[in-house]
């Protein structure tokens, strides 16, 4: 299942917030399988978020969505999915029973716009705050506070599959200009992917969906780069 990554705010643009969420929902949905081929951050205008969820959502299985949900005046996600779809906003009578039921708001007390969701949306409640999210034609809406959207993510988790992928980190204590044969040989050899993050020393990551493969690859490859000293 290949998924593409939305993340609304200008906050994550200008640097005043750091986007914890695409790198964690990253790991989550690489651990079920599904393949995040593509994360983009827009800002918080419903033409941008528009113009990429409907891009996306025309190459990819699903798109996740965070960030800019609730009823204040930088809180243009909704919008923009709606726009991207096709439909207008309107209030949300599951959102209103939920919130009602499950929280300490009366309808009375929540701000205009709370429980507007893109219409024939399935909403998705907010087990840790109040502002719903929801799912519509593969578009899944998350919140941007981090508690909240971990939450919310792990109730749709299991609609997110794909063919289990296997990782081995290799350490090595070499330039990572000089084992780019290595990994060219590797790849021949092996029906791996191959990732190399310099720092300190050189963290290659191979994956493969089969699992004794990848140990034949990362013994392979073990046997031919300097170790890193510990």
């Amino acid at each position: 299942m290949q998924v593409a990554l939305v993340t609304v705010g200008d906050e994550l643009l200008a640097g005043d917030t750091v986007n914890t969420n695409a790198a964690w929902l990253g790991e989550r949905l690489g651990e079920r399988g599904a393949s995040v081929e593509r994360v983009v951050v827009v800002p918080d205008r419903v033409a941008d978020i528009a113009r990429v969820v409907n891009e996306l959502r025309a190459n990819y299985e699903a798109v996740v969505v965070t960030g800019g949900l609730g009823p204040t005046h930088d809180d243009m996600t909704m919008e923009g999915v709606a726009a991207a779809v096709g439909v207008p906003v309107e209030e949300h009578d599951d959102a209103v029973s939920w919130i009602t039921d499950h929280t300490d708001y009366e309808r009375a007390d929540l701000v205009e716009g709370t429980t507007h969701l893109p219409k024939g949306s399935r909403m998705l409640p907010n087990e840790r705050g109040v502002a719903p999210g929801c799912v519509i034609e593969g578009i899944y809406v998350l919140p941007g506070v981090p508690e909240e959207m971990k939450a919310m993510f792990e109730s749709v988790a299991g609609e997110f599959s794909g063919e289990k992928r296997h990782a081995i980190v290799v350490e090595a204590d070499e330039p990572e200009s000089a084992l780019v044969e290595r990994f060219a040989e590797l790849r021949d050899r092996f029906d791996v992917t191959v990732g190399s993050y310099p720092g300190d020393h050189v963290r290659v990551k191979l994956q493969s969906t089969d699992e004794d493969e990848l140990e034949r690859a990362a013994a392979w490859l073990r046997e031919r780069v300097e170790g890193v000293q510990r």
